[in-house]
């Protein structure tokens, strides 16, 4: 098995037109790794009875408390930074044509944007409260049985302690089954080989992994080193200053902002004045790249089309992330509106010039 194992990592046929846009997967793994370990430390000392002051407890009371919990904060921030990337380079290069693998892969997301959800509602401080508040409120939205589903939640008929305990199970369990699917994502990437720089996928350009694409994984090593730099140095720039003050159910803040990563859902959310079709487009935000897998094949044609569609799908990514951390005042309310409508209508886009291309040229 060993000796497998070792052969897979060295003699795995790999497309020597591999960019460093591909160490992205690499990094990914390298920061689950990093989270599941920082998390599992985090938990010798965390109480989810008291909560917020055994945060504190592990900033200032345990050795090296403070580096560990930096390192998990800021690290959430990087694994973000890090799948956007990923998911951007495989809209980019035709990913999706992996269809097993690129259905593991948004479940892994979807899953990875839970656990984030509940580990920033961990920290109990004012903006983590009301957004585990008003996130979890959005499940009334559902016909029927909403009401039930979002007491069972709760623990109760608001957000309580009870509410906090099911978050912190979920956030301790979440990450192992994702450790479980990562290893699916990469037995069918492995099984059918990545997609690469000259947007088709066959057997004619393969080398084997090593040395070449050890040493282009190696850089990963660099970014690890700038997030432990960044959590020294800017330890807190990415956190909502309200995250420090212990949650007050009697007291809203003016604005509830999630995390950066979570600002464009956020956006999308907040364009339509419908509750539950800002639920239904919320969820769409994600749900709506499988549809790119309906309408492929591993030959690509009209690249250039396709390009375009994609790049303006990731510029409306970062306009609605943007958007995300200002209410929707006047005229930001017709913006994010006009751009939600964009980022679904370019992922329809890609499908219908793939399906085009399909019909035209086979």
């Amino acid at each position: 098995m060993f000796l497998g194992f070792f052969n897979f990592l060295i003699f795995l046929p790999s497309s020597f037109t591999l960019s460093y846009m591909w160490s992205f997967g690499s990094m990914l793994g390298i920061m689950l790794m990093s989270q599941i370990f920082t998390g599992f430390f985090l938990t010798f000392y965390y109480s989810a009875v008291d909560s917020f002051f055994s945060v504190q407890y592990i900033m200032y009371e345990v050795n090296f408390g403070w580096f560990v919990r930096l390192m998990h904060s800021n690290g959430a921030s990087m694994f973000f930074f890090f799948i956007y990337l990923h998911i951007f380079k495989g809209l980019v290069y035709g990913g999706y044509r992996l269809v097993v693998v690129w259905v593991i892969g948004l479940l892994i997301y979807f899953f990875l944007m839970g656990v984030a959800f509940t580990g920033y509602v961990l920290i109990w401080g004012q903006m983590s409260y009301w957004a585990a508040v008003v996130i979890t409120s959005l499940i009334t939205s559902v016909p029927f049985f909403g009401k039930y589903l979002v007491w069972w939640i709760w623990g109760s008929f608001s957000v309580c302690g009870n509410t906090l305990k099911f978050f912190y199970s979920i956030h301790f369990i979440l990450p192992w089954f994702l450790v479980f699917m990562v290893f699916f994502h990469l037995f069918f990437l492995h099984f059918t080989g990545s997609t690469s720089s000259l947007y088709c996928h066959g057997d004619y350009d393969k080398i084997h992994f090593f040395p070449g694409f050890w040493l282009k994984d190696f850089f990963d090593v660099f970014f690890y080193f700038f997030l432990i730099f960044f959590s020294l140095f800017f330890s807190f720039s990415l956190m909502d200053p309200m995250i420090f003050v212990e949650s007050d159910s009697m007291v809203s803040p003016s604005h509830v902002v999630p995390e950066w990563y979570f600002l464009f859902a956020f956006t999308i959310l907040r364009s339509v004045p419908d509750k539950l079709f800002g639920v239904v487009l919320m969820f769409g935000s994600v749900f709506v790249l499988f549809f790119l897998i309906f309408f492929v094949f591993y030959c690509s044609l009209l690249d250039i089309f396709l390009y375009f569609f994609v790049m303006s799908f990731v510029w409306i990514f970062f306009w609605l992330t943007w958007a995300g951390c200002y209410p929707t005042d006047y005229p930001f309310c017709y913006f994010n509106m006009f751009f939600t409508f964009m980022y679904f209508f370019c992922v329809f886009f890609i499908c219908t010039i793939n399906f085009l291309s399909f019909k035209l040229f086979f």
